[in-house]
């Protein structure tokens, strides 16, 4: 991957936008750009971060995600509560049949800081 340019937006909504409008067209720079160097990934209920660093998403997306053909995230759902975005979404291509998860992002200085990642049964 090419060094990511740095991405701010002033609206937290915007950044989540950004993401969600990079991963449905695989676009792993565009993707990147709107996360803080340090991004934490957490999947409750462990404690620890599964993921740290934009480095870390970027080989995760790379080998695991984005070269899947029929790769979508689906918008359900949108919560805005200041700089707290809750998106529910149904995720298609990765798996046989799709599935709904939450995604809780905490965005400051116009970047993805942390993400909280819930998946549905």
């Amino acid at each position: 991957m090419s060094a990511s340019p740095i991405v701010r937006y002033s609206n937290p909504e915007a950044v989540v936008q950004e993401q969600l409008d990079a991963y449905n067209s695989r676009d792993l720079v565009r993707f990147c750009a709107v996360y803080g160097e340090h991004v934490r990934i957490f999947r409750p209920p462990t404690i620890e971060p599964s993921m740290v660093g934009r480095a870390a998403i970027a080989r995760f997306y790379t080998v695991e995600r984005f070269h899947l053909a029929k790769l979508h995230a689906e918008l359900l759902h949108r919560i805005v509560l200041g700089e707290v975005i809750i998106d529910h979404r149904r995720i298609s291509g990765v798996e046989e049949n799709p599935f709904e998860t939450v995604a809780v992002y905490q965005v400051h200085h116009g970047q993805i800081q942390s993400i909280w990642f819930f998946r549905g049964n």
